[in-house]
């Protein structure tokens, strides 16, 4: 890769909560892999409120090492706050996320770097074999093709916590809730569309459990839905609600047109029919929600591009020179 001297080549972002056991052989492996290929590089490990003693951990491979460096949150924020934290502190070229468990394997860093030398804004890792039960497997498969028919993006692993941005990506992005499965939509929607993918080898979980239930795939599609509206009307809400206002308004007019003809020229009694109400509801509605769409014209102001600030308590300085230790 192309060297700028004055700029790390890699930043690596790894978001950990409660992983004191892996976290020195995943320091190892990077280490191994970045000196190997000959990368000037940072790791920030983020721990996000972890109750054992990961940060002490942290702290010793950064006494021993500077280009590892730790974050701490004073509690438990999620993984989206961790990478947000993460994205904002990375200064490398190139930005690399893991999950600390070990089932990212470090040694796929060299191909993701080489996809984003060839051209690529973001590429993400499929994990084509996991090493999970049927109990995750079967739901992220079904998860993953709904994503993929909403967001319009041929990924078959937006989960995966193995990823490379550039910088710029990262920068422009804005990550909340837990918004971290869909950055590949957020990139995209920011105008970085050259997203592809790279089959990576997952590895079975060594140490502890799976921060992970059942419940995060309720979340998931609720917070797909959250994006995919963000993404299309978040700066033209009349798009959406006067599409709704206008369809709800000429139902009704149309449900009271006809109730009226078939008074005013068969006679019949209109007082007594349920169509009536249901067309001044429709009237109603619909002059409500265009109402709403003009108000939303007159203050789009997205809460998402606003910046989140999380409890950090303590971090440690950037203070080793590109070169190395």
């Amino acid at each position: 890769m192309a060297r700028d001297a004055k700029r790390l080549d890699l930043s690596i972002v790894v978001p950990v909560l409660d992983e004191e056991a892996s976290i020195p052989e995943l320091a190892d492996r990077i280490r191994g892999v970045c000196d190997g290929a000959g990368y000037s590089f940072e790791v920030l490990f983020v721990d996000d409120g972890s109750k054992d003693d990961s940060w002490d951990v942290i702290t010793t491979m950064n006494e021993r090492d500077g280009r590892f460096r730790g974050i701490r949150f004073r509690r438990n924020y999620g993984k989206s706050a961790a990478l947000a934290v993460g994205f904002e502190r990375a200064t490398g070229a190139y930005v690399i996320t893991m999950d600390a468990d070990l089932q990212d394997d470090p040694a796929e860093i060299p191909g993701l770097v080489t996809l984003l030398e060839d051209g690529y804004d973001l590429v993400s890792g499929w994990k084509r074999r996991r090493q999970d039960p049927l109990s995750k497997t079967i739901p992220s498969h079904f998860f993953n093709f709904v994503t993929r028919r909403m967001s319009g993006i041929d990924l078959h692993d937006f989960n995966c916590g193995l990823k490379a941005y550039r910088l710029e990506v990262v920068k422009s992005v804005r990550l909340y809730g837990e918004l971290h499965r869909y950055v590949p939509l957020l990139a995209s929607w920011e105008g970085y569309t050259r997203i592809t993918e790279k089959v990576v080898q997952h590895h079975p979980r060594k140490y502890g459990r799976t921060k992970f239930g059942l419940e995060r795939f309720i979340k998931g599609f609720l917070d797909l839905l959250t994006v995919h509206f963000l993404s299309r009307f978040t700066a033209r809400p009349m798009h959406f609600f006067g599409t709704l206002g206008t369809l709800a308004f000429l139902g009704g007019f149309l449900i009271s047109l006809w109730i009226s003809i078939d008074k005013l020229w068969y006679g019949h009694p209109i007082g007594d029919r349920p169509l009536l109400l249901l067309g001044a509801l429709l009237i109603l509605v619909g002059v409500q929600m265009f109402t709403v769409g003009l108000v939303g014209e007159m203050v789009v102001v997205p809460r998402m591009q606003e910046t989140t600030t999380y409890g950090i308590s303590e971090e440690m300085p950037a203070d080793v020179p590109v070169g190395g230790e």
